[in-house]
């Protein structure tokens, strides 16, 4: 370790009262070894007293080992004035909360006489009121001000657009870490009081409630339980029961910010009744070497005394080895030769989120492919622009652009609205080489060229990419030497480009699809006519099938009539005796029978031949008796209906009678 590290670390435990070097080391490591504000973080600010003497009681040790007669405030301010110059530094977000980082502000204690002035553009309606106010002032001043501009009370002002809750109404400006310049939304309540009686009714509920606080912990989730007035330190403090974590080694993730840990559960805005939490352990120095040579130096006025405790101050070099003391900026968002590229994104997602707070846009996590199919491969009026976040440690760029540009709230806004962010940690070669070929199966070789050329130097890059008509193609790569202006303005033009042919594209979409809905409807309409005519047809083809049938079916059966007809009169035939010849006397008859069409036909008969033996003589001819009736002329009579035995002659049918033959 170099002896201004030493002489760091002494001042620091001298003035903080940390013993543990271990500890001290950390608060250093976590502000790059800036003493002012090491001791600002461990301190708060009203119990630091960093004013300047007349007398010059603390001496600096120089690097070269000479003594200087420089108080060590005026030093420590001047190692914060050299920290800053060219360029401001950002802050690093602290585990304790992850509200949005901005940059790094000169102290207002000791020397400075000047505070540092805050804007507000506050919009209400169609105005836009702009207010000053110094870092001293509170939001409970702010509202002051806006009653006198709208006389509106403040009981009834609600400003939006910002992460302040209402218990830090009356801390200052500097505490809240505001930027210089902030927008805000302004709403007025409905009524006069300051809450509504459902509020305190969720307020009453919630403090005499329980919550469930299911908090995930190296690979375990404790599920915990709590009434709505347990304070959020008695939870840690419960958590170091459990796991042996010491409270200031949790570093803690889900808690809203601003959060103070005395806040009960029932007023620190977590959800109800259940809240998920995350808590990683701090990995400090582990330090199980003996201290012997580690001695503090006791601040004194004599010069030679704290000029022999210098010299004898040492501390073995052990105790400053990158690997004892890890820190969360040392992780890599993607560890090396990461294979699956969905747990990449999610590891980048968890991983970015840890190192630099919860206030940037949301990243998408899955493949790059199917982070293209989400923002390209849909219809034109749900589809948005991609944007691939490239992201090296290695580069000087990477800190601001994490915290200030993706954090600032248009930039957050308009990568809701418009983007699919994927995001991906290209500081290892390994996981360079896996993005390029996901680029080139998804986007071909010139795409994948095109992220190759971009320099260490000039990342963190976003790359916009955006389908137009059938093409998925890069249309701008934005790189990280911009301010916000710069990327929004790009952001802003991708945007307008986007929007313009999407608009044509949308267009173009409900055309084809009117038009498809036409072909569809005539399609349809062809289709049941088609399907008319055919069950038409099926209908015509059944009934001939059917008539067809039936007729064969008649024919069938009058030709099965026929038959037996046919059979019964040859039988009758067989049966019928010959007629008798015309010189057998009196005893024969003469029967003429007249035909239904008029026509006549005659035989001779044996006087003394039965009825029968005439009507099966009709038989043979043609005419069954079951057909026809045989009536007698005088007196008329219904031979067939008589009894068949009689003789011709009973009948009074000789010597000879003319009968008619009608249909049944």
């Amino acid at each position: 370790m170099s002896e201004n590290r030493e002489e760091i670390l002494a001042d620091f435990q001298a003035c903080t009262g940390i013993e543990d070097v271990a500890e001290a080391i950390y608060h250093l490591d976590e502000t790059n070894w800036d003493l002012l504000r090491a001791v600002s973080r461990v301190m708060p600010p009203d119990t630091q007293s960093f004013q300047p003497r007349s007398d010059p009681d603390v001496m600096v040790v120089e690097d070269d080992g000479n003594l200087s007669s420089v108080p060590l405030e005026q030093a420590t301010d001047m190692m914060e004035v050299g920290n800053n110059v060219g360029h401001p530094r950002p802050k690093k977000p602290s585990p304790e909360n992850s509200i949005r980082n901005q940059d790094s502000y000169p102290s207002t204690s000791g020397s400075s006489g000047n505070e540092r002035m805050l804007k507000f553009n506050i919009t209400y309606c169609d105005r836009v009121i702009k207010i000053e106010l110094p870092e001293s002032g509170t939001v409970n001043d702010l509202k002051i001000r806006l009653q006198k501009e709208l006389k509106i009370a403040p009981c009834r002002q609600l400003l939006s657009n910002w992460a302040r809750l209402v218990q830090y109404e009356n801390t200052p400006f500097s505490k809240l870490k505001l930027p210089d310049e902030n927008s805000l939304h302004l709403t007025i309540k409905q009524n006069d009081g300051g809450f509504t009686a459902d509020d305190e009714n969720s307020v009453t509920e919630k403090l005499s409630g329980t919550y469930t606080l299911n908090i995930k912990f190296e690979g375990k989730t404790y599920n915990l339980k709590y009434q709505g007035t347990k304070t959020i330190l008695e939870v840690k403090g419960d958590f170091y029961t459990l796991t042996n974590v010491h409270v200031r080694n949790q570093i803690w993730s889900g808690w809203p910010p601003n959060i103070d840990d005395n806040t009960v559960l029932a007023l620190s805005g977590i959800n109800y009744p259940e809240h998920d939490l995350t808590v990683r352990r701090n990995l400090q120095a582990n330090h199980n070497k003996e201290k012997k040579n580690l001695q503090i130096v006791q601040i004194d006025s004599d010069d030679d005394e704290f000029e022999d405790a210098s010299e004898s101050f040492t501390v073995d070099d052990d105790y400053f080895v990158d690997n004892d003391v890890t820190t969360k900026r040392t992780e890599p968002l993607i560890p090396d030769n990461i294979e699956d590229e969905i747990v990449g994104s999610i590891t980048f997602a968890e991983n970015f989120t840890t190192r630099y707070g919860h206030i940037h846009p949301a990243f998408y996590q899955g493949t790059l492919e199917d982070a293209i199919k989400e923002a390209c491969a849909k219809p034109a009026k749900d589809r948005k622009i991609l944007a691939i976040y490239l992201h090296h440690d290695a580069s000087v760029l990477t800190n601001v652009f994490c915290t200030q540009l993706l954090g600032f709230e248009s930039v957050m806004q308009m990568f809701e609205n418009n983007f699919i962010l994927w995001g991906w940690d290209i500081t290892f070669e390994s996981n360079r080489t896996k993005l390029q070929q996901s680029v080139n199966n998804c986007l071909g070789s010139t795409a994948a060229m095109s992220l190759r050329n971009i320099p260490v130097d000039r990342l963190p890059a976003i790359v916009l990419i955006m389908k137009i008509r059938s093409t998925t193609e890069i249309f701008n790569v934005v790189n990280g030497n911009v301010g916000v202006n710069e990327l929004l303005s790009s952001l802003i033009e991708c945007v307008e480009v986007f929007t313009e042919h999407q608009r044509v594209e949308i267009n173009e979409e409900q055309e084809r699809a009117e038009r498809e809905l036409v072909k569809l409807e005539q399609d349809l309409a062809y289709r049941e006519s088609l399907a008319a005519d055919r069950a038409k047809e099926e209908a015509k083809r059944m009934q001939e099938q059917a008539e067809t049938e039936a007729r064969q079916r008649l024919e069938s059966e009058k030709a099965e009539t026929e038959a037996k007809k046919e059979a019964h009169r040859k039988k009758v035939e067989a049966s019928l005796p010959p007629e008798p010849p015309l010189d057998q006397g009196d005893n024969i008859t003469k029967i003429k029978v007249r035909l239904p069409k008029g026509e006549y036909i005659e035989r001779r008969f044996q006087a003394n031949t039965p009825l029968k033996v005439l009507l099966d003589f009709l038989i043979v001819k043609g005419y069954p008796t079951e057909e026809y009736k045989v009536i007698s002329s005088w007196p008329r009579r219904d031979l067939t209906a008589l009894d068949t035995n009689q003789t011709l002659k009973e009948l009074k049918l000789c010597p000879q009678e003319t009968v008619i033959l009608e249909e049944r």
